[in-house]
């Protein structure tokens, strides 16, 4: 049933070679909804993303250390004594004992090789972390830093997906909760967007912060969900915005989830250091997604 949901929601698009990680653990419930849904739309996914939750981590990036103990909800059995892993059932699903960085590393230039015959990923995605991402809260997260570190580093294309609504829950929780199927749901319409809009699917040195608000009252069906071009930092002093909306200054991302509706934060980050783009970066991502975007009332 629940893959049913998932593909019926999820357009056909063109399969793409995805890397997959996030910072609150590979066995985490939001992740894995995600996965479902980009193996249900065709494209090529393998996930790399920490044995343990990560949350806070931001860039930290260390050689991953041997594993003794049992994985995040007993995920991955004591005593394996290895610093990487694998789903026994599924090899596309894969475990690094370290920071989200090194999981995406990890993933980029030595899981996913395996599966692609040597390819490079055509696009990363991280989450969707459990909790929001916001503003302040950009420079230390671990979603965040591993989709740096694939725009930055490896020159592949990164999106980075946040939801404000939280509480933590193995992959095997059944039913799976409302939240975690929208958000799974609200992540693969705008990667379908995002490829839609052909290659090279972002500008250089680009990530997506994506944030979506809390799936409550009105917001609780995919299809009520309305999505807004947004900044990460104030940009009291910063340079002006791309103009769109009969405005040079785009709204700051946490202003947007805020707002009474259902609105989804899309900012175009600086994969140099975690800030806003440039308008001129941020011209490129509104043209790609320009059918998708609205504005705050």
């Amino acid at each position: 049933m629940r893959t049913s949901v998932l593909l019926a929601l999820v357009p056909a698009v063109q399969g793409l070679r995805i890397i997959h990680s996030n910072d609150d653990g590979w066995a985490e419930l939001y992740t894995r909804s995600f996965h479902d849904v980009l193996v249900a739309a065709g494209h090529d996914v393998v996930l790399s993303a920490p044995a343990e939750n990560k949350s806070g981590t931001g860039s930290s990036d260390a050689e991953p250390s041997i594993r003794t103990t049992a994985c995040q909800y007993n995920s991955c059995p004591a005593g394996s004594n290895s610093p990487i892993g694998v789903n026994a059932t599924n090899p596309r699903l894969n475990w690094v004992n370290s920071f989200p960085v090194t999981s995406m590393r990890y993933g980029i230039d030595t899981i996913a090789p395996q599966f692609w015959n040597g390819e490079p990923p055509e696009l990363a995605v991280a989450g969707p972390n459990v909790g929001s991402n916001l503003y302040l809260q950009v420079p230390f997260s671990g979603t965040i830093g591993s989709s740096v570190f694939a725009s930055k580093e490896r020159k592949v294309p990164a999106i980075a997906f946040s939801g404000v609504s939280s509480g933590t829950l193995p992959w095997n929780t059944s039913p799976v909760p409302q939240r975690s199927l929208v958000y799974a749901q609200l992540a693969g319409k705008i990667v379908d967007a995002v490829i839609k809009g052909g290659a090279p699917y972002l500008p250089e040195d680009v990530f997506l912060n994506v944030n979506f608000p809390k799936v409550e009252g009105q917001c609780t069906d995919a299809s009520k969900f309305k999505f807004v071009l947004s900044r990460i930092n104030l940009g009291w002093f910063s340079a002006p915005d791309v103009q769109t909306c009969g405005s040079t200054r785009l709204p700051i991302d946490l202003s947007v989830v805020n707002s009474s509706g259902c609105y989804v934060s899309i900012s175009v980050g600086d994969a140099n250091d975690k800030t806003t783009a440039p308008a001129e970066k941020q011209a490129v991502v509104l043209a790609k997604l320009k059918s998708l975007l609205t504005c705050l009332p």
